[in-house]
């Protein structure tokens, strides 16, 4: 046993002074190795990151939350024929699901203002750069309680019926139009209409480079009644009475929203419903195919690689026929030169694929510094970096360490 260690250390240390010997060739030779740990890496940090990132905001949410709209929450390309004649959802609609679906608990309606009529938010000589803002009722916190106000109240049912004159300010917003004092109890102008401020929402930061407080929020009816609005854009958001029961409460508002709209029984939907499980399965539906397409690339970089491990390990074989004979002279078994020369293939594409995982980590760490990306550090896919490049060493070590064992003693002596 010891005798077996220590030619393994020997031949270990024989890879190791190879390597020392011949610095800029074996730089070269791990540079593909290098590119693609270092793609695997770094993607897959950004993308455990924002997994994380949305997941956490789900979960804050609140999983069970029921959202019925127009359109589909994901699109890709142009709008189909039948996208383009479905018709915009009512507040009506709100009122009957409430009124003759027992399972819903609560519902709360959101409605935007014509999006290319945003309308200015200023106080005094102070304004509010690209505020977003939108309209909902009373139950709005009831329904998304992450958004409950941290100063003054939310909106009083007499205060969306009489179409009231009052709004909420994001922390952003408020922070813009009142740096030094209370905003609760001041009148701020929204385009050309005075509303005076009720209350602050609590700070929910930023998700992908985007602010989430920087919002005013005013009754849906005021919005009706002094904005242009885009009925499209309504959006009713439930939650089931019984958290337990989310699917039977879908099936019941489905079913009766089909029936209001008149959708034949052979017929897909003409609106969309899910919940926030649904979004968080699309978003893993496309950073899976992110993370394909990485594998797809980062796979380039390991071949070309790999294949300059092999060539390399050819000239190395050419180079040391000599030094093969010699060994195989004094008693070294064809195993024992297999050994040394993927020893040797393998401490290469090893070393370039450590490099590879702390360049790759340097790099996801950059982006999580420098842009809105999150990035998180999975020790999975350290091991899977460093096993995947030691495997291409192995693999494309076979061929020359095969080559440098079936040479005879006799030719390798002879060799000049």
């Amino acid at each position: 046993m010891k005798a077996r260690t220590g030619l393994l250390q020997e031949i270990f240390g024989m890879a190791l002074e190879s390597v020392r010997a011949h610095k800029m060739r074996s730089f070269l030779t791990t540079l593909g190795i290098v590119i693609g740990v270092m793609t695997v890496i770094a993607m897959v940090s950004v993308i455990q990151g924002l997994n994380q990132s949305i997941a956490g905001e789900i979960e804050k949410v609140g999983s069970s939350l029921i959202t019925v709209q127009k359109f589909e929450p994901v699109r890709m390309g142009n709008l189909t024929e039948e996208e383009r004649q479905r018709k915009d959802l009512a507040i009506e609609d709100a009122e009957a699901i409430l009124n003759e679906c027992p399972l819903v608990g609560g519902l709360t309606i959101q409605l935007s203002p014509d999006f290319f009529r945003l309308p200015e938010v200023k106080y005094q000589n102070l304004k509010s750069d690209n505020a977003i803002l939108f309209g909902t009722d009373d139950n709005f916190f009831k329904v998304y309680v992450i958004y409950l106000p941290r100063e003054g109240r939310g909106f009083t049912a007499a205060e969306i019926r009489h179409k009231a004159r009052v709004c909420l300010l994001g922390s952003e917003v408020a922070e813009a139009l009142f740096p030094h004092s209370n905003p609760v109890g001041k009148d701020i102008r929204i385009g050309g209409e005075s509303f005076s401020v009720i209350g602050v929402l609590s700070k929910r930061g930023q998700m992908f480079g985007q602010s989430q407080d920087n919002i005013v929020i005013i009754p849906y009816s005021s919005l009706m009644k002094y904005f242009p609005y885009d009925l499209s854009s309504l959006q009713l958001t439930m939650t089931p009475r019984d958290p337990t029961k989310v699917e039977e409460t879908i099936e019941q508002v489905t079913n009766l929203l089909r029936v209001r709209r008149k959708v034949p029984p052979n017929k897909p939907n003409d609106f969309s419903i899910y919940t926030q499980e649904t979004l968080l399965t699309l978003y893993n539906q496309i950073t899976g195919a992110a993370f394909i397409v990485m594998i797809v690339i980062s796979s380039i970089g390991l071949l070309v690689g790999g294949i300059g491990v092999m060539n390399i390990m050819l000239v190395a074989v050419k180079e040391r026929t000599r030094e093969i004979g010699i060994r195989k002279a004094i008693g070294a078994r064809a195993g024992d030169i297999v050994k040394q020369f993927l020893i040797e293939a393998v401490f290469l594409t090893g070393l370039g694929g450590v490099i590879g995982i702390l360049v790759g980590f340097a790099v996801a760490l950059i982006i999580r510094a420098a842009t809105p990306l999150p990035a998180a550090v999975s020790w999975w896919s350290v091991f899977l970096g460093l096993s995947v490049s030691m495997a291409v060493g192995l693999f494309f070590g076979i061929f020359p360490a095969q080559k440098a064992a079936r040479m005879e003693p006799i030719v390798c002596l002879r060799y000049e």
